[in-house]
Order: structure tokens, then C-alpha cells, then sequence
């Protein structure tokens, strides 16, 4: 697990998703819940795409042929913020979505009459092997996973998705988060490609975008974390120097069945500088020249004008 300790300014909390009241309590919970069952034979073609927080995934298809098709959908988003008048500040979300499917493909020619006029009489031809792609990425987590399916014939599958993120800011002096993504794939392909892509970022990605100005660390950091996934300029600190990548195509009739699963939790401890920081590196931080020999600095911010007693001061009495 990373772990950063952070300085953060004591600038003070704001309230902008309570309303500006200082004692409050907000609770903002969306959810979507989508069922279909699709079975029939000519051309088809199918795109769902689904965005929570910092979780994303995408699902197209397409092909001509029969079909025989269920899925769900569920999509959830959580936001919860917390403010009370003794300061304790507490800000929470959550972002889930799972996709499921079970689909039965097979492909043939087909010839479509197509409205009352021309094409009524002159039927369109559908000729198109089948595709199916799915994608699931979580940005918190810097974790990308890819399954394809090209120029097949015949697919028989069973597919689950679940990504998922979890964020836990107590104001000063912590910061939890948990990314986790899941993808669970049994098929059966005859004559086609199958792709799978698996990319994890190392584990300090979310370190080096601070460095690098991307995020904040202090109190505003929750958002400038989630925007700073939807600009190219950070996310390539995600997918530099990867810490898995993995990269599989498999052409032809197969039977394949994966289970990938990737959580990466992070803890990053917001701390603040004691007035007299001796021995917390508050001397190695200061200017060079109040550092210099005969200061006063010296001698007790560096913390050498401290030495252990060896004899009691006042030693006891019998």
C-alpha cells in the first residue's frame, strides 16, 4: 500500500456543497438499473457507455446473423459531506458500476427489406462478422481492462464487470481511497480474434501528479484527484513505467475463461508542521542562510543543542 505523508495548508474548510452552512449534513445518492433481453435474426449493432466519479466502462457490438442477448447494467454514484461547528469535516464518495452479460452469436448473410420504398423492393445485404468490445477503466486506481472479439462466426459468452471506487476524506488528517476493478470472461469463439489487455500503473503515479502540480493535496485535493483523470497531461503518468501490462490475442476457434482482478488501496496522511518543529525536519526546510553558524537557528531547530542527561538532575533521596 503507498503511503505519503503531505503538508497541507491550514487555510480552512469550506462549505460550497452544504449550502454554506457551517453545521450541516448532504447526501446525494443516484442510481440507474437497465435490463434487456434481445433475441432475433438480421444485423445489429449496440454501444453502452457508462461513466461514475473516476470509474468508466464501454460495451459495443455488432454483426449480422442471429441473436440471443440478456444484460444488466447498474450504475451507482454516492456523495456524502459532513460539516459540524467543532470542525470535524468528513467527505465521502463511492462510484460502482457492474455489467453483465450472457450472448449467444452466430453469423450468416442476411438480406433486409428495409421501409416501402426502394429498399422494399431491393432488400439490403448484411454481410458483417462479428464484433464485440469491452472496456472497464478506473482512473483512481490507474487500472485499464480490454476484451475483443473480431471477425468471429460464432461467439457463446458470459461476461461480468464491476468497477468500483471508495473515497474516505476525514478533514486533516486523512485521505482513504480504494480502487478496485473486476472482469470475468467464459467463451466460446469459432473463427475469429480475441484480444485481452490488462494495464496497472505503477504505485506512486498519484505521487508524481502532485509533484508535477496536478493535484492538490491540501483540502481541495478530492477534486483536483477526480478532474485531473480527465486531462491527457496527467493520465500519462498513469500508464508510464506500468506495474502489470498484459497483452493476448488469440486467433482461431478457442474456449477461454479469465478472472482478473485488481484492488489497490491508498492511504495518504495530511499532516501539519508544530510551530517549533525541532527534529521534523522544520531545520532542513529552512532558508541556507538562517542555517549558517552563530544563528540562532542553529543549535535548536537541528536539534543538536539537545543532548541526553547521563546523571539525574535531581537525583532521589533515601
Amino acid at each position: 500500500m503507498p503511503f505519503y505523508n503531505i503538508q497541507v495548508p491550514n487555510n480552512g474548510p469550506t462549505y460550497p456543497a452544504t449550502g454554506g452552512y457551517p453545521n450541516a449534513n448532504m447526501v446525494a445518492n443516484a442510481t440507474f438499473n437497465f435490463e434487456q433481453s434481445v433475441q432475433g435474426n438480421g444485423y445489429h449493432m449496440s454501444y453502452i457507455y457508462a461513466k461514475a466519479g473516476a470509474t468508466a466502462m464501454k460495451n459495443y457490438a455488432h454483426g449480422s446473423g442471429s441473436l440471443d442477448s440478456e444484460s444488466t447494467l447498474t450504475w451507482q454514484h454516492l456523495t456524502e459531506k459532513t460539516r459540524s461547528v467543532n470542525a470535524d469535516y468528513n467527505d465521502f464518495y463511492q462510484d460502482c458500476i457492474q455489467f453483465k452479460e450472457d450472448v449467444a452469436m452466430v453469423y450468416a448473410p442476411m438480406r433486409i427489406a428495409v421501409g416501402t420504398g426502394y429498399y422494399a423492393a431491393n432488400p439490403l445485404d448484411y454481410s458483417s462478422l462479428l464484433k464485440e468490445r469491452t472496456e472497464a477503466k478506473n482512473y483512481l486506481a490507474g487500472t485499464s481492462m480490454i476484451h475483443e472479439i473480431e471477425y468471429a462466426h460464432a461467439i457463446d459468452k458470459e461476461l461480468d464487470l464491476v468497477v468500483k471506487d471508495k473515497i474516505n476524506y476525514t478533514y486533516d488528517p486523512e485521505l482513504t481511497t480504494v480502487g478496485y476493478t473486476q472482469m470475468k470472461v467464459t467463451e466460446d469463439v469459432t473463427d475469429g480474434k480475441v484480444h485481452i489487455g490488462v494495464l496497472q500503473a505503477n504505485d506512486q503515479f498519484i505521487g508524481n501528479m502532485i509533484k508535477a502540480g496536478n493535484v492538490s493535496p491540501g483540502p481541495k485535493g478530492i477534486s483536483g484527484i477526480l478532474s485531473a483523470f480527465d486531462e491527457l497531461s496527467a493520465r500519462k503518468y498513469m500508464w508510464k513505467d506500468p506495474a502489470i501490462e498484459i497483452d493476448e490475442d488469440y486467433w482461431g476457434t478457442y474456449h477461454i475463461e479469465k478472472n482478473m482482478t485488481l484492488e489497490v488501496p491508498y492511504h495518504i496522511v495530511c499532516k501539519k508542521d508544530d510551530w517549533l518543529p525541532c527534529c521534523f525536519a522544520g531545520f532542513d526546510d529552512m532558508n541556507p542562510l538562517d542555517k549558517r553558524a552563530f544563528k540562532s537557528a542553529t543549535g535548536v531547530f537541528d536539534c543538536t543543542c539537545f543532548k541526553a542527561p547521563t546523571v539525574a538532575q535531581f537525583p532521589r533521596v533515601y
